[in-house]
């Protein structure tokens, strides 16, 4: 079954192609993104399996145009990879909020667009685009069937205890606001693909997964479900991240705003894009710069590092507690997979936990999928790779095929 996933952005639909030879089995088939949608000098940037590379520059006005490029280049006879477009089964998109309607991926219908849209004030940066997407298909290949897999949906197994805040409960009962967490998409497929690793079912292991990136999130995983996760209404909250804050004194925000006379709009600025790891570093967002800056001698860029790594261990101690024990920890993401220094800096000190660290290991480890603690090691740490597109693509097969 071939089945193209998009991403759709505001001005942006990153897109694969793939072909599912089996649930488990995906083959890249062709890859890109179409950039600057509504704005002059559009590019769709497109790469195949076999290297074969193409881009143009021209006006996108619209999702819908996007996504004429994006098939066209796919039917091209110089650098496409189908003969016709009935070879394209099925159509996934990764949808950032789902609200409390979705537990799982849907097939997109009348009530799920609907749905979809109610929950755009939750989200109001990505479900619009996201809509978009999902409209402009309709209109360019209206008899392919369409499934949404969302970021939240994964951690709609999150009891009251964990998801509630402690504010008024009128407020989650008029306007739901409520935790309802993300990168449930990465947190799903690392946790499983770990325990596989490891020669285990993840239904009957505790599991924290530490997606770490640019955006990060840790999550607790009991029996196959998530119990807890660290990003809340927002992705603002929960760890310090490369612009955003994440958990901070509400008193404190108050306090800056009011001496800073700030609007809602400049706080919100200020909490998502000039915080974090940039706002403590002075320098960059991007760990590699920061780890660059530190070997310089740039002592608030050793502060940024060690304030991350601090509060990763810190919500991995939580939610060992909070699971009463744990089996295995994981790393993904650009920083969990590539940082070994910060994966050595947060392990070190886990002995409490059952974790044997193996130094050595963990080293040499650089985006693989990789054990790195020694045989006998009672609790179990991985750096795995993650793979959001195969996940929207494996449940897209899975709806797909039982119509």
């Amino acid at each position: 079954m071939k089945i193209l996933i998009l991403n759709c952005g505001s001005s942006s639909i990153k897109y694969q192609f793939l072909n599912m030879n089996s649930s488990e089995d995906a083959e890249i088939l062709a890859k890109g993104i179409v950039e600057r949608i509504g704005i002059s000098n559009g590019e769709l940037t497109h790469k195949t399996h076999d290297n074969k590379k193409y881009s143009i520059t021209t006006e996108i006005p619209d999702h819908t145009k996007g996504i004429d490029l994006i098939l066209e280049s796919l039917l091209s006879k110089d650098h496409g990879v189908i003969g016709n477009i009935e070879e394209i089964a099925a159509v996934g998109h990764r949808v950032a909020h789902g609200g409390q309607y979705f537990k799982e991926s849907a097939l997109v219908t009348k009530d799920v667009k609907e749905k979809i849209e109610e929950c755009i004030e939750l989200a109001p940066l990505h479900n619009p685009a996201n809509l978009k997407g999902i409209l402009a298909m309709e209109k360019v290949l209206p008899v392919v069937s369409q499934v949404v897999v969302f970021d939240t949906s994964f951690h709609q197994t999150m009891e009251p205890k964990a998801f509630l805040y402690g504010l008024p409960y009128e407020y989650y009962e008029k306007y739901k606001v409520r935790r309802y967490g993300f990168h449930g998409t990465s947190h799903k497929f690392v946790a499983k693909k770990a325990c596989k690793l490891a020669g285990w079912d993840w239904k009957e292991k505790k599991v924290i997964s530490c997606h770490l990136g640019n955006g990060a999130s840790i999550a607790a995983i009991k029996n196959g479900e998530s119990v807890d996760t660290s990003m809340g209404f927002t992705p603002v909250e929960g760890l310090m991240m490369g612009t955003r804050a994440g958990n901070l004194d509400l008193g404190a925000l108050l306090f800056i705003a009011e001496k800073e006379d700030l609007t809602i709009q400049d706080t919100n600025n200020m909490i998502n894009k000039r915080s974090g790891i940039l706002g403590v570093s002075g320098i960059s967002s991007d760990m590699r710069d920061i780890e660059k800056a530190i070997s310089e001698g740039n002592e608030r860029a050793k502060i940024a590092f060690d304030m991350f790594a601090y509060r990763v261990k810190k919500f991995i101690g939580s939610y060992a507690a909070a699971m009463g024990g744990v089996d295995l920890i994981l790393f993904t993401g650009g920083i969990g997979e590539n940082g070994w220094d910060m994966r050595r800096d947060v392990c070190v000190d886990l002995g409490f936990l059952g974790v044997d660290f193996d130094v050595e290991k963990n080293d040499k480890s650089r985006g693989e999928d990789l054990e790195i603690t020694k045989p006998d090691s009672k609790t179990k740490v991985f750096v795995v790779t993650t793979n959001e597109e195969l996940v929207i693509a494996q449940d897209t097969q899975k709806i797909v095929s039982s119509l």
